[in-house]
């Protein structure tokens, strides 16, 4: 099996060093870079598997990269985990609402740290494996490379989080997912995300599915299911 390849974007010369180390020692091949005009660079002869972003960086700052990065169609897939000295409630619910992988406060523990870089990327490999490219259910379209959604042939914006959970749940139509269930499959365990975020997600989803909106159901008590039209 191929050695995954991680991005560290970090300008601190001491923190960059401590995390490549230890990365290195699960055997990732690690690239660096101190910005995100140059990580931008880089990505573009060597695309990696994983990204660990700084939010306060040199020029342009974290989230305008994380903006960037999934704006273009080959890099939009690639898990980002944010690790930063902003701890604040609402840096970390935007980040995690931007669709990061996952959000590690500054100063973190070395070994909590790689095992959270290590299950990041046995969710994106489950997630290729989750079902197919494209989804054509109760009039809705899924497209899980280009992250675009429609319904009855009008596009649907969302956002990374929504898509996320919405294809979920339609490529598992009929299961009930429990909000822990959720949280687990998209940003694993022990991420910074409540039961109440996934229904005001839920909340929000709806809305802007409109009438496919109806197909999600709520099972009381549980959790969510995504159900056939003639259910």
């Amino acid at each position: 099996m191929a050695k995954k390849r991680i991005l560290v974007i970090e300008d601190d010369e001491d923190i960059f060093e401590l995390m490549r180390y230890n990365l290195e020692k699960e055997s990732y091949i690690v690239k660096g870079a101190r910005s995100a005009e140059s990580a931008l660079t880089l990505m573009k002869n060597d695309v990696p598997d994983l990204i660990c972003l700084d939010l306060m960086l040199p020029g342009i700052d974290g989230f305008d990269f994380f903006r960037t990065v999934k704006s273009i169609e080959n890099y939009s897939s690639i898990p980002i985990i944010i690790v930063s000295a902003k701890s604040d409630e609402t840096v970390i619910v935007t980040g995690l609402e931007f669709g990061a992988e996952d959000f590690i406060t500054k100063p973190f523990n070395v070994r909590v740290f790689v095992a959270r870089v290590r299950a990041a990327l046995r969710r994106r490999r489950r997630r290729k494996n989750d079902g197919p490219e494209v989804i054509a259910k109760n009039g809705l379209i899924i497209n899980a490379k280009t992250h675009e959604v429609s319904f009855e042939k009008k596009s649907i914006d969302l956002t990374v989080s929504e898509f996320q959970l919405l294809f979920l749940l339609v490529a598992h139509t009929d299961r009930v997912w429990s909000r822990a269930a959720i949280i687990e499959h998209i940003k694993g365990d022990g991420c910074n995300i409540t039961h109440r975020a996934i229904d005001v997600q839920m909340t929000g989803l709806r809305k802007k599915l409109g009438k496919a909106g109806e197909f999600i159901k709520t099972v009381r008590g549980v959790g969510y299911r995504f159900v056939a039209a003639d259910e």
